[in-house]
């Protein structure tokens, strides 16, 4: 299982790095035919509230799933963008 983040014009601390590895880690949990994550870690506009922005793209052997959201933090972000990527996969899971 290969999880890439990419933080776009800054640089992302390894505390930050680990609570992004930890949700996804619980996501492929759920769902073993996951077979790699990509997370973008970006800043909309500096100036700005609610500009932390998490996009995660899971990619598994029978299609993939995605979830953008924006938030104050980027752990906020990654969270509410876990619990989108968790629905996701469950309603997968069911058909």
């Amino acid at each position: 299982m290969n999880i890439q983040i990419q933080s776009i014009n800054f640089v992302a601390d390894k505390q930050l790095k680990d609570f992004i590895n930890k949700k996804v880690d619980k996501l492929i949990s759920i769902k073993d035919s996951i077979i790699n994550a990509d997370v973008y870690l970006k800043v909309d506009k500096p100036e700005a509230h609610d500009n932390k922005i998490v996009e995660i793209k899971l990619r598994s052997s029978n299609g993939g799933f995605f979830a953008k959201k924006k938030s104050n933090s980027f752990e906020e972000s990654a969270d509410l963008a876990s619990q989108a990527l968790r629905k996701q996969i469950i309603k997968n899971k069911q058909k």
